[in-house]
């Protein structure tokens, strides 16, 4: 009787074992695709922070044309 407990009891914890490892990996999966499209999310939001620089750059040289044109304007 006590070695079918033992038995029993190794084949209930190699089971369980292999149900955890299972578990695992299916949630390592599912955490991957997450990360993934995380990590294509921030790489958007960059290239529009990247951008919008860019054109704030473009809009302060632009504005001192504008001013400048102005002022010459004016002068005459």
């Amino acid at each position: 009787m006590r070695m079918e407990s033992v038995l029993a009891a190794a084949v209930t914890g190699i089971l369980t074992l292999i149900g955890v490892l299972i578990s695992n990996t299916r949630s390592r999966a599912v955490m991957e695709v997450k990360l993934d499209t995380l990590s294509e999310r921030v790489r958007q939001h960059n290239e529009v922070i990247t951008r919008t620089y860019q054109l704030e750059q473009d809009m302060a040289v632009t504005r001192n044309d504008i001013e400048t044109l102005y002022r010459k304007v004016n002068e005459r």
